[in-house]
C-alpha cells in the first residue's frame, strides 16, 4: 500500500466499478498521483486496476477520470498530482442506445 504520508483522496465510482470495491460508492485511497491511487485501490481490491488500464499500461480510453470535476486527460493523465481532500470520479463510459 501507498505510504500513509501520501495525500488522502475520496474516490467515487459508478455501479460498474462498485462491485469491485465491495459495493461502495465512495472509498478513500492514498497517493501522490492518480496512478498511485489506482495502485492503492488495487492493493485492497484486486482486479480494480485491470478495469482502468489497457494491456499497454495506458488508461483505458473508455474510462473517464475527473479530479475535482476536471478531466485528467487535459491535465497530466495518470501522473496528475493529487492533494489531501481531492475527489476523483471514475466513470467508465456507457455504450448502447
Amino acid at each position: 500500500m501507498t505510504s500513509a504520508t501520501a495525500p488522502t483522496v475520496r474516490v467515487r465510482v459508478t455501479a460498474v466499478l462498485q462491485k469491485l470495491v465491495g459495493g461502495q460508492k465512495e472509498i478513500e485511497a492514498h497517493g501522490a498521483t492518480v496512478a498511485e491511487v489506482v495502485d492503492d485501490i488495487e492493493a485492497g481490491y484486486p482486479g480494480f486496476k485491470d478495469q482502468m488500464y489497457d494491456k499497454d499500461g495506458q488508461l483505458q480510453r473508455f474510462v473517464n477520470v475527473y479530479l475535482n470535476d476536471e478531466d485528467i486527460r487535459y491535465m497530466s493523465g495518470a501522473t496528475t498530482a493529487l492533494s489531501d481532500g481531492d475527489v476523483l470520479d471514475i466513470l467508465p463510459a456507457l455504450a448502447g442506445g
